[in-house]
């Protein structure tokens, strides 16, 4: 423990917390505690000598001998004072070093006997050296520290004694209490100074540490409160200017408006750094008006609303909405719920394209709504008629003047989710030209391997279109291109029946004019037999747009005759009424010809309005053999003309006709109404039909319509738009229709109550048709012309 040779002293001890004093040390001290009162009192009866020792733990009230560390300082008591809060503060000045060897028993206070450790003479150069690296040390942590003042080195610098200086030293440093007793304990002077030396050269790198931090902390807070105190002067610049809203405002608005966002981590940093670009800018620049555009429309586009949200459907009630809203339209009603079943499953699909084709006034655009609202999603509709641009799809670049983003991107911010229901209507009235092809523009938005990063030309971040459910409206497909046709599920919605627009007119369209027009539901009453002659008489179309305005016709005259007449009581509209107030029929209902003529045959056409019957007419007249076709017909309709007239010279003589017909005779076809456009195939058994009736004077029974594509050798081929076509026919009150063989599979899409109504003959080649078709030669209405039948001869 050290060379000591002073004998034990019985001494009172002071135990002291979180404090250590040094020999040659004075410092006051406050004494609170019973004990430690008590050993000053007896200190001071006794020779004012005192052992201050250190305690291990500062928060120890009651310590006991191994909280107390066994080696301390004796000390002089030089002055006690009582405070009036009950303390006592004592002025000590340390003497010498001293070990605790035993505790005497004493209740009162702490009493030892203890062996002092004096210091050792040294006075070699090693020491002085140290004691020279020591006060070094000493004073470059002096100027790290701000804790110490200069004048304690001037004190420090004058002390001699190498135990002193590093005791003194030490009582200096911010260390903690074990160290300082590590120093204390040290009764080598020499290894004394070596472990102070270790010990300031460590708090020296702290402190180090310590300074770059604080200068790294009070940089950026310069730098913030400086641009603080700029953007404030700029304000008031700008205030004073009269900018009241200035660029800063609307910078420092941008910014919080992007934190609020919670954008995309590549989305959110394009952003900061247009808004970085916007705040350089002054506010009269014009780019800065652009690049608030873009800013906007980034911050306004979803980009995590609605993504990837789990799908809770209830399957009966979608059905339920879509029966609701929908009168039959079985078969698009059943591929929605299919749909909707597969994404209940997966919880997440690819959305898919429905592309809805169908003549105008059948509902595809209400399909649309409704499956958006049996989804639960918002519906947003754009119209593509008459596009012809191709940035109209895809936006223009920022560098034009008044570029925005295109339609998809617009249609995405109107929804304001990620995952809504997407019309694009009319798909196939876009149109191409010098500007590009709008309908190759919609090949990426519509294909769900590739419209997770659909890249807008003004928006230029790739943006996600895989959680939209994207529907297409189309009349025809004709128009439609084929890349973009193969990415689209086609559900054709054909035209509705007598009785289904009967339904629709009860249900949906009547109720709805009637609360458009003001008028309660008892006011006006419309018979069913009314209603059956305004869809017969005064509308031929497949769907039921102008049945709607007809209805509505007929609320407007209800409403004046109400308002005007002080009307009271309820307005029965019946099929006298009907043509009062709508007028005389417009079309005429019942047989498409009164009578069975010769050469003239009801043909059956498909349109992208639906169905449609057309009379097919042709004259035998002398000449010398010229084909004459009119009725603004299409090549294709005059090739097969060809083929019907190629057709009957090849089987003149199994008709009975005379062989050199074609020679003597002029013949003239003609289909009705002249003005419009007509092309396609499927007339070819029905031109056939009309030129042999016409040649052999057989006339053609007008219960008969018939539609087929022929060939050379009379084999009658398949056509497209049967249920249209027999719609039409029903519709015209025909009651038998000749259909190509092949195409007898497709009498599954005809309703039922027309099928049950109609007769359809399935005819493979041309005899099966004149079969069906011609009626014996007496059956002619006032007889041939002399023309006539010296161009043919009856067929018995």
């Amino acid at each position: 423990m050290g060379p000591g040779k002073s004998k034990g002293r019985r001494l009172p001890l002071l135990p002291l917390r979180g404090l250590l004093v040094y020999p040659s040390m004075v410092l006051h001290l406050d004494v609170g505690r019973e004990k430690s009162v008590r050993a000053l009192e007896r200190a001071m009866v006794d020779d004012h000598m005192i052992l201050l020792c250190s305690q291990s733990e500062v928060n120890i009230e009651e310590p006991t001998q191994e909280d107390i560390y066994r080696i301390g300082t004796v000390a002089r008591v030089r002055q006690m004072l009582k405070l009036p809060n009950g303390t006592i503060r004592v002025l000590v000045e340390g003497v010498v070093r001293a070990e605790v060897l035993d505790y005497l028993p004493n209740e009162e206070f702490y009493e030892v006997m203890v062996k002092e450790l004096p210091e050792q003479e040294t006075d070699d150069s090693e020491t002085d050296a140290l004691m020279r690296t020591v006060l070094t040390q000493f004073e470059n942590y002096i100027n790290l520290s701000k804790k110490v003042t200069p004048e304690t080195l001037a004190a420090v610098s004058d002390i001699d004694e190498p135990g002193r200086l590093a005791d003194v030293i030490t009582s200096h440093l911010s260390l903690k209490i074990r160290d300082k007793q590590d120093i204390l304990e040290t009764i080598d002077v020499r290894q004394r100074l070596e472990k102070l030396l270790d010990i300031l050269h460590n708090e020296r790198e702290v402190l180090e540490l310590e300074r770059k931090i604080n200068q790294r902390v009070k940089k950026q807070m310069e730098k913030t409160q400086k641009e603080y105190y700029l953007r404030e002067q700029m304000k008031a610049i700008q205030k004073e200017l009269g900018d009241k809203e200035g660029r800063a405002g609307e910078v420092e608005e941008l910014r919080s408006q992007l934190e609020e966002a919670g954008l995309p981590d590549k989305v959110k940093e394009k952003v900061e750094k247009e808004i970085d670009r916007l705040e350089k800018m002054p506010s009269t620049s014009a780019e800065g008006g652009v690049i608030r555009n873009y800013i906007d429309w980034l911050l306004s586009l979803p980009w995590r609303k609605g993504k990837d949200e789990g799908i809770e459907l209830d399957l009966d009630k979608a059905e339920a909405i879509l029966n609701d809203d929908h009168y039959g339209l079985d078969k698009p009603k059943e591929r929605v719920l299919e749909y909707l079943a597969v994404q209940k499953l997966v919880q997440k699909l690819k959305g898919p394209i429905l592309c809805l084709v169908g003549p105008p006034g059948v509902g595809k655009t209400s399909i649309a709504r409704s499956i958006a609202k049996s989804l639960n999603r918002k519906f947003v509709r754009i119209s593509l008629g008459g596009v012809r641009d191709e940035a109209e799809i895809r936006g223009h670049r920022r560098t034009y003047v008044g570029a925005m983003p295109g339609r998809i991107m617009q249609g995405m911010k109107t929804a304001g989710t990620m995952n809504p229901v997407f019309l694009l209507d009319e798909i196939d009235k876009m149109a191409m030209d010098f500007r590009g092809d709008p309908a190759s523009a919609l090949l990426e938005v519509l294909d769900p391997e590739q419209n997770s990063t659909f890249s807008d030309h003004f928006i230029e971040v790739p943006y996600d279109l895989s959680n939209v459910m994207f529907v297409t409206t189309a009349n025809s497909l004709h128009n439609v291109p084929r890349p973009l046709l193969d990415r689209m599920e086609v559900l054709y919605i054909p035209g509705y029946t007598e009785m289904e627009k009967q339904q629709i007119a009860e249900r949906y369209l009547l109720p709805k004019q009637k609360r458009e027009h003001g008028l309660d539901n008892e006011q006006l009453v419309v018979e069913s037999e009314a209603l059956q002659g305004i869809i017969r008489e005064y509308t031929r179309e497949s769907g039921v747009r102008n049945l709607e305005q007809q209805l509505a016709a007929l609320c407007r005259k209800a409403a004046k005759q109400i308002v005007s007449k002080d009307h009271e009581g309820s307005i029965t509209v019946d099929l006298a009424k009907v043509k009062e107030w709508l007028g005389p029929s417009k079309f005429r209902y019942g047989l498409a010809e009164q009578e069975d003529q010769v050469g003239a045959v009801t043909g059956l056409a498909w349109t992208e309005v639906g169905g449609d019957t057309l009379v097919i007419e042709v004259t035998v007249l002398p000449g010398s053999g010229k084909l004459t076709l009119t009725g603004k017909l299409g090549d294709v309709m005059k090739e097969s003309a060809q083929a019907a007239f190629s057709y009957t010279r090849s089987r003149a003589a199994a008709l009975n006709i005379e062989p050199d017909f074609h020679e003597k005779n002029d013949i003239h076809i003609h289909i009705p109404e002249g003005a419009i456009p007509k092309d396609g195939p499927s007339a070819g058994i029905t031109m056939a039909t009309a030129l042999i009736s016409a040649l052999t004077n057989r006339p053609v029974s007008r219960e008969v319509a018939m539609t087929g594509e022929i060939t050379l050798r009379g084999r009658v081929l398949p056509i497209g738009g049967l249920k249209e076509k027999s719609l039409a026919a029903h519709r015209a009150g025909i009651r038998k229709v000749l259909l190509p063989k092949d195409n007898e599979r497709d009498l599954v899409d005809v309703p039922e109550s027309i099928r049950e109504e109609m007769t359809f003959v399935p005819v493979g080649h041309m005899d099966e048709v004149l079969q069906h078709a011609l009626l014996p030669a007496d059956h002619a209405e006032g007889g041939a012309s002399a023309q006539e039948q010296k161009a043919g001869t009856t067929v018995t």
